[in-house]
Order: structure tokens, then C-alpha cells, then sequence
């Protein structure tokens, strides 16, 4: 009998066969490996699973967990010329591949710490799971990042052929129609198959319409905060304390040191704004040393600030948050001794600054806290809906831990980091992969959408430490658009009681509804398809609710399959604010696992209400163990 393992969701335990446990793959900008990290040692698994027909290419550095190792590159090439063929190699040299891979299905790695920071156990979503990764990104052009379509189609074409169960995906475009974009044409291919797609959402909010990888078929993951803290405190010589976080080393000595905002340490040839950024090459040596330098946040690069304070011969760094950054606040690996700080907390320093030319403080060590702040909320930079291509489809469809998570990370080259701080709806992307693969090892027979539909319908819109409605960093509630169906429940998504499932056929027939002739479908299904006569995007049988420009009276058709005991549901409708519902039948009855039920949804304005924006509500069915719940988001057509 295979053994057991324990894996950790959440608070609760879950028992699983070793056997049973999932292939995950990741297909992500910079996608490659640290294969010598603690997170992929192979010590302690069996056999490679039997269907897996992948390999490591032309590396060597494959073990009994990191099962798969490929690069593709010759789409790159062709538009950029010929790489130096020591590039050609899934091995990771920036770290963002090694970290998201980790997320997803790392080993348990006790006693990880950074500068005598003690961070606890790193773990993946599914520990157990094989693991294998496909490079598709490569190093900056002069046009930045650059993922070729061909390139990122192969790595999914392979990915499925040699057998993963499941592909996390830490990249995306501008969206656009899915005719034209590659990663739904491919990820399409990969749930035909059955493979669970998970696709980052972008990192371009608080701005509305910027989420991307919109196609239906995928779970699209937007990024929330977590509970711990690395705390770090700016202690000044006027009394003021300021709060904010850290992962550096300490300073080198105890006492006051100087402070000078970076403005007042311009070199030369710089602007003063350039300076108060700390931008390369903008900061005067002789003006810095040794002291503690305060820069502005901007769109560079954080850490990069901590590199040019250290040129200057900065003694440590205070990371002052803009307006448009606000509170969104992280715990980076500086170079230097350094504290990011909000922006309500920044203004304070600077008045400081401004009120003495004897400016004094001191940053203290960090030191790790849980349970200080109320989580989850969804982070500032996460992208918003609507979905820009198909209103009619809710995106993203979850949220997942995404701001300040530990993970792997590559030693190769300096600064040597076995493990990293990193933020992003990439690091949210892959704890839910990670969850998808507990699901898959615990229902095998489930199709992508049901696993997709488990994880939306018992995701939860509250936070954990007074039970409010979700938050996001803006201040406001975390309306739909932003948090999706709300953060991901691992316990709650192993038990669903119902589930809405889609066929790919229904995925086709949702195709049939942009209009797509038998040419453009058939680049999804590989052979010709006929549009059904009637065919309507409100009765695609989506775990979200969404009506677009509501005119008149509409009726929504869904489809609920039981995959728990046999059992009743009732209904229970949370209207949006100026629309009238009504559902049919209002309970639903089951008498065995897999049967399935219909119902209807029909929507319509009140008189006299006028609604100029979205509005939002909640559909629940429910029994005396299951909660099966269905944003609705609603707009009305003026």
C-alpha cells in the first residue's frame, strides 16, 4: 500500500496517497530552476510515476521530484537573433522561476532563515507533488521581458504531452481577442486534455479593466496579503517611532546615525527628483557616507535604490511609499541595512527632515510577527476587473496570498539567496496550482472546470480577524472585481457538496457566441464544429454570474452537479441594490453523485432606481454542510 503523507491546508490536515499525488509543471516569464535547492531535492520519493514521458532535455540535474526540465527558445531567437548556446538551459539564473515553482509543489524545508530572521518551514501547495519546469522567457532585449507566442505554445504542447496534471502560468499580455492570443489558444489545448490551467491576473491595479488571461477556460488569480509581518522600526531623535517592514541585515553599530533625504545628496549632474528616487548614478559619495538614506518610491526597482545607496556609501536605507503607493509596503532582501515605510509614515520622516539639519535615527532589526494585521486584503497593485474582452465572464475568478511570500530562490549568481521575499499576482498564481493539485490527488475523476468551480464557490469574502467583508489596500470593500469570487479556501474547496461544470463543447459554444466562424474555432478544437442555432453567453454555466448592460427582463440559466451525499439545496438570494431576482425551482433536490439540476435566474431594474454602475450581489444553495456561493455582478444599460 502506498504511504501516506501529510499535507497542510490551511489549519486542517488532509491524508493522501503518496501514489495519487500530482504532476505540476510551470510555464512563467523566467521559468527555470535552482534544481540544487532544498525545495526539489528528490530524497525520500519513489519511483517516477509511470505515465510521465518528460525528461530533462540536455540538462543532467533531474531527481525523483524535479521530474522535467525544458527550454524552448527558438522563436525568441528568430525574431532576436542567436542566443550564446550557454544560455540554452532550463536552469535558473534570476530567481522568479525557482520562487513560483517552490509556491506550487516545494519540498517541506524546516528552519529557513535570512540574516539570523528566522522565516519558519517553506512548503508548496501539494509538497508531495512532482515537479517540473518549462523556460518559454528570456533575459531582457532591448524591449524588456520577452516571451515568443511560439515559444510559450510549445511549452504547453509539451507540458501536456509529457504528462502534467496541472500548469501554473506567471505571465500574460495585454488582453486581447482569444483567436489572437496564444496563451488561451494553448491553454484551451491543455484543458481539452484535462490539465487545469492557472494563470497570474496582472499587476497593473488599483486601475479597473487591467486583469488579463480573461479567457473562461483558465483560473485567473489575483494577489491578496497574508497575516505575518517582518517588522521593522525607524526609531527618530524627536521620539517618533515608525513602523514598517524589512529583511536586511542589521546596522553595524547601536546608536543614532544621520539622516539626509536623498534629494539634499544629489551628485552634480542630477536632477533633485532623480535623486530623491535614488536613480542610478544620481547620488554624491561624499554627501551620503555613512549615513542613513531616505529615497522616494517610484517605478524603479526597490532593491535597485538600496544598490545605489550602497555605491554612495549609505550606511542604510528608509523606503518612503509615494501617494500612489500608499500602504502597499514589502519586506525586500536590501543590500544594506533598510526599512520600507508607508506613505502616511514617509510624510512624518520628511517633516522631520525638514524641521532640523541635525536629523537623527536608527533602524532596528526586523523580526517576524503573525497575526498583527487583518488579512486577507486584496493588494493594491493587483488587476481589477471587468473583463475588457467578455464582460459577460467575472475575472479574475480568486484571489491567493501574493504580497511578501517566502519561497526558493536561485544562488546562481550573487547575492546568494536560497530563499527570497517576492510579491505579485505571480507568487498568487501558484498557491492556487498548488491547491488544484491537492484536488486532483483527491478527485482524480474531476474536470478542470469542476475543480475550478470547488474553488470559487467555497472561496470566502471575510477576513480572518473580525469576520468584516474583505478589504483592499485602497480602503474600500473588495467588491467583485477586484477579489473575484473572494480568497481561495483549500479545506472548503476538497468538499464542494455542487459543483458547474462545463464540457468543452460548452467552451466552444461560448466561442460561437464572439462570433467566430468554423475556421477560427477550429483552431481550438482541431476539427470542424457547428454552432448551436440558439446560443446564449447568460446560460454559460460560469460559477460567477455576470450581466452586462441589463435591459429589460433577462433569464440566467445554470447547472449544478452533485459530487457529495445525496441531498437538498436551498436557495438564498443577496439582490444587487436596484434589481429585482427571482430563481426557480428555489431547492434542488439530489439523489446521487453526479446527477444534475437546472435552474433560473431572471433579473430585472426596479422602477425608479437608477443604477450608473455595477452592482453586486450573492447567489448561495445550501444544505446543512455545503455553502455554494456565486458572485452576481450586474450593470444596467442606460
Amino acid at each position: 500500500m502506498a504511504p501516506l503523507v501529510r499535507l497542510l491546508c490551511g489549519r486542517k490536515q488532509t491524508m493522501v496517497k503518496t501514489s495519487s499525488l500530482p504532476i505540476l509543471t510551470l510555464v512563467t516569464c523566467f521559468v527555470c530552476v535552482y534544481p540544487e535547492s532544498k525545495s526539489f531535492r528528490g530524497k525520500g520519493y519513489g519511483p517516477i510515476p509511470t505515465k510521465w514521458k518528460g525528461d530533462c532535455g540536455n540538462d543532467t540535474f533531474c531527481n525523483n521530484k524535479l521530474i522535467g526540465a525544458k527550454y524552448y527558445n527558438n522563436g525568441y531567437q528568430a525574431k532576436y537573433g542567436k542566443m550564446d548556446p550557454s544560455m540554452n538551459s532550463a536552469r535558473d539564473h534570476n530567481g522568479h522561476g525557482s520562487h513560483t515553482l517552490s509556491i506550487a509543489g516545494g519540498n517541506f524545508v524546516p528552519y529557513v532563515s535570512y540574516n539570523t530572521v528566522w522565516m519558519g518551514t517553506a512548503k508548496g501547495g501539494s509538497p508531495q507533488a512532482r515537479v517540473a519546469a518549462y523556460k518559454v522567457c528570456w533575459p531582457p532585449s532591448f524591449l524588456g521581458v520577452e516571451c515568443d507566442s511560439a515559444d510559450v505554445v510549445k511549452g504547453f504542447e509539451t507540458a501536456v504531452n509529457d504528462g502534467v496534471d496541472v500548469i501554473s502560468a506567471s505571465l500574460g499580455s495585454h488582453p486581447t481577442e482569444y483567436m489572437n492570443d496564444a496563451l488561451a489558444i494553448a491553454s484551451f489545448h491543455a484543458v481539452k486534455k484535462g490539465v487545469t490551467v492557472v494563470f497570474s491576473g496582472g499587476n497593473k491595479g488599483p486601475s479597473s479593466g487591467t486583469v488579463t488571461n480573461v479567457a473562461p477556460w483558465v483560473i485567473t488569480v489575483g494577489a491578496s496579503t497574508i497575516d505575518r509581518e517582518f517588522q521593522s522600526f525607524l526609531f527618530l531623535a524627536n521620539g517618533l517611532n515608525l513602523k514598517g517592514l524589512s529583511m536586511p541585515k542589521p546596522l553595524p553599530h547601536p546608536g543614532f546615525y544621520t539622516l539626509i533625504n536623498a534629494a539634499n545628496a544629489k551628485a552634480e549632474t542630477a536632477t533633485e527628483m532623480d535623486a530623491m528616487h535614488c536613480l542610478q548614478g544620481t547620488l554624491d559619495p561624499e554627501k551620503v557616507q555613512g549615513k542613513i538614506l531616505v529615497c522616494l518610491r517610484g517605478v524603479n526597482d526597490n532593491v535597485a535604490k538600496g544598490t545605489e545607496a550602497v555605491l554612495a556609501g549609505a550606511a542604510g536605507m528608509v523606503l518612503c511609499n509615494d501617494k500612489a503607493h500608499g500602504f502597499d509596503i514589502t519586506a525586500d532582501f536590501h543590500v544594506l541595512p533598510a526599512i520600507h515605510i508607508t506613505f502616511p509614515d514617509g510624510h512624518r520622516l520628511y517633516d522631520y527632515l525638514n524641521s532640523t539639519n541635525l536629523a537623527k535615527g536608527y533602524i532596528f532589526h526586523p523580526v517576524p510577527a503573525i497575526h498583527t494585521v487583518s488579512a486577507p486584503v486584496v493588494a493594491n497593485f493587483s488587476s481589477r476587473g471587468p473583463n475588457s474582452i467578455t464582460p459577460e465572464i467575472l475575472k479574475p475568478d480568486i484571489v491567493a496570498p501574493g504580497v511578501n511570500i517566502i519561497a526558493a530562490y536561485s544562488e546562481d549568481p550573487e547575492p546568494v539567496l536560497p530563499y527570497n521575499i517576492l510579491s505579485g499576482t505571480s507568487v498568487a498564481c501558484p498557491h492556487v496550482a498548488g491547491v488544484v493539485g491537492l484536488l486532483k490527488s483527491v478527485h482524480p475523476d474531476w474536470s478542470p472546470s469542476a475543480i475550478k468551480s470547488a474553488i470559487m464557490t467555497t472561496a470566502s469574502t471575510k477576513e480572518n480577524q473580525y469576520g468584516y467583508p474583505m478589504s483592499d489596500e485602497i480602503g474600500g470593500w473588495a467588491e467583485p472585481f477586484t477579489r473575484g469570487a473572494g480568497e481561495i479556501n483549500p479545506n472548503r474547496a476538497m468538499n464542494p457538496g455542487l459543483v458547474y461544470n462545463l464540457t468543452v463543447n460548452d467552451y466552444l459554444d461560448f466561442l460561437c457566441t464572439r462570433g467566430y466562424d468554423k475556421s477560427i474555432i477550429q483552431k481550438f478544437s482541431d476539427q470542424p464544429y457547428e454552432c448551436p442555432e440558439k446560443n446564449n453567453i447568460l446560460d454559460f454555466n460560469y460559477p460567477s454570474i455576470t450581466v452586462h448592460q441589463l435591459n429589460g427582463t433577462v433569464t440566467v440559466t445554470r447547472r449544478l452537479t452533485n459530487v457529495g451525499p445525496p441531498g437538498s439545496y436551498t436557495v438564498d438570494v443577496w439582490s444587487p441594490m436596484g434589481i429585482i431576482v427571482d430563481v426557480e425551482p428555489k431547492t434542488l433536490a439530489f439523489g446521487k453523485k453526479g446527477e444534475e439540476h437546472k435552474f433560473e435566474l431572471t433579473m430585472k431594474a426596479q422602477d425608479g432606481f437608477r443604477i450608473t454602475d455595477y452592482v453586486y450581489g450573492k447567489l448561495t444553495w445550501s444544505n446543512s454542510n455545503h455553502y455554494v456561493k456565486s458572485p452576481i455582478v450586474v450593470s444596467v444599460l442606460l
